[in-house]
């Protein structure tokens, strides 16, 4: 992968000669290949499975037998947000320490370089668009994975995770991405809110 540098990745999880949850770990732990769109395509069909594999940082979650269009569709929706499609320039967006540009798809957490796969950076875009704006699961799922997707609005939960462990501090008392208890999440830098 180093020596090709795919645009995305499709990984089975029961490798014969090893673990695909491991390749994907190793993935995103690569500097290089850490950005790269991963969608797991798999037999294990429980939430479980489903859960696991985004929280190890897979992008997508497609489960065996599968529609040949509907994986093209996913593979379509993962690369959208690739570098250079872009037709305009678009504003860098800053708040709190962070600075997220769309043009490059890269963002910075107080000057320094911060790692995020291209579904975290289309959550993180989306909410830093619209500070103060509170938006449900199901609306953030639209979002970041459009209408085509079998994915539940537990995975929202995940990439939240996944962003306050890379944007916070201090994870567990969030200043920027917060919780709406029974709801869903709001981008807002200036006030704290009851999290869940």
């Amino acid at each position: 992968m180093r020596q090709v540098r795919p645009d995305v990745i499709l990984l089975d999880i029961m490798l014969p000669d090893s673990d695909g949850l491991d390749i994907c770990k190793g993935i995103r732990k690569d500097p290089e290949l850490a950005s790269t769109p991963v969608i797991f395509l798999t037999a294990r069909a429980s939430e479980t499975d489903r859960i696991v594999g985004l929280e190890l940082g897979a992008n997508d979650y497609v489960v065996k037998p599968f529609f040949v269009r509907e994986l093209i569709a996913r593979i379509k929706l993962q690369l959208r947000g690739a570098p250079g499609t872009q037709a305009t320039p678009a504003r860098v967006l800053e708040a709190g320490g962070v600075e997220l540009d769309p043009s490059s798809r890269q963002v910075r957490l107080r000057g320094e370089p911060l790692s995020l796969t291209a579904t975290e950076f289309r959550l993180l875009e989306f909410l830093m668009n619209r500070p103060g704006v509170v938006f449900s699961r199901e609306q953030l799922l639209n979002a970041a994975w459009g209408q085509d997707r079998a994915i539940t609005d537990r995975a929202v939960d995940v990439y939240v995770l996944r962003l306050r462990q890379k944007v916070e501090h201090d994870p567990a008392n969030p200043i920027l991405i917060h919780s709406v208890r029974g709801f869903g999440y709001t981008f807002e830098p200036r006030r704290a809110m009851a999290t869940t």
